[in-house]
């Protein structure tokens, strides 16, 4: 990890669904880099854990907020509180989403849908929404949503998934041609392959065949990237999803995949 010492001193990051992972990993990266970060996440514990360990370093600069971000309510309240703990955010990261089960489409229903377009899609408008009227007065800033390879290329089993982060990238486009003539700039990271806590050594190696580059990504992979977008080296970037995969998107041949038992489901000219 190359930091840049105090490249964002003075700057206030939020940055949701930081409770773990990729999301973790970005809040700690623009922290260590002088800014005030807002930890957000769903799961109060898993808050506390990150706030801690960046508070034994400097807790003037660091909060956490546990919100669920498809919640326009709790959004408002969570960005309230930012407010009169920091001042106006500076830099927004939309990390929060879910997969909230693997379903081929067949089995997927209202409920399985709404739940992962509310998180993934609707929870990045809405935080986008509570920062950026003021940051449009102040003429500056800075909004990072995030997408996944699903937004162009299909995963089984995730069509709402997809779905969601396809809506990810148009978002992106359309809110960074809205909001340049204010000064602020819209973009997006595009994981590859990110290695979780619960995929095996074994699973890795597995999966990291697939990776031309030859390993899983981890969160400090998109944390440098993150950084990067925020800066002042990417003031003339808006409107662009910037992949962090390893290679994987840019290859022609098939990925393994899993795939669902045909026999499940009836032949479409069966009576």
């Amino acid at each position: 990890m190359k930091v840049v010492p105090n490249r964002f001193a003075g700057k206030v990051v939020v940055v949701t669904g930081a409770g773990h992972g990729i999301g973790q990993a970005i809040a700690e990266r623009f922290f260590y880099e002088g800014a005030s970060v807002v930890v957000n996440d769903v799961n109060q514990a898993r808050i506390e854990e990150v706030v801690k360990a960046l508070g034994a370093i400097d807790p003037q600069r660091v909060m956490g907020h546990a919100a669920d971000v498809s919640k326009r309510a709790e959004v408002e309240k969570m960005f309230q509180a930012i407010d009169e703990r920091f001042g106006l955010t500076d830099v927004l990261v939309n990390n929060a989403a879910l997969i909230y089960e693997v379903r081929h489409v067949l089995d997927g229903d209202e409920e399985w849908w709404d739940r992962v377009l509310d998180v993934n899609l609707k929870g990045a408008y809405l935080c986008s929404m509570a920062v950026a009227h003021a940051m449009a007065k102040r003429g500056s800033g800075n909004i990072i949503n995030m997408s996944s390879g699903g937004a162009t290329k299909a995963h089984r089993g995730n069509v709402a998934y997809d779905a969601s982060k396809g809506g990810i990238e148009a978002m992106t486009r359309a809110m960074a041609l809205d909001l340049a003539p204010y000064g602020i700039r819209v973009n997006a990271l595009v994981p590859g392959f990110i290695r979780t806590y619960d995929i095996t050594d074994e699973g890795a190696a597995v999966r990291a065949q697939s990776v031309p580059l030859g390993r899983l990504g981890t969160g400090e992979d998109l944390a440098g990237p993150a950084a990067f977008l925020a800066s002042d080296d990417a003031e003339y970037i808006t409107g662009f999803c910037l992949a962090v995969d390893g290679g994987v998107l840019i290859q022609q041949r098939p990925m393994p995949v899993e795939t669902f038992p045909l026999d499940r489901y009836p032949k479409l000219n069966e009576k």
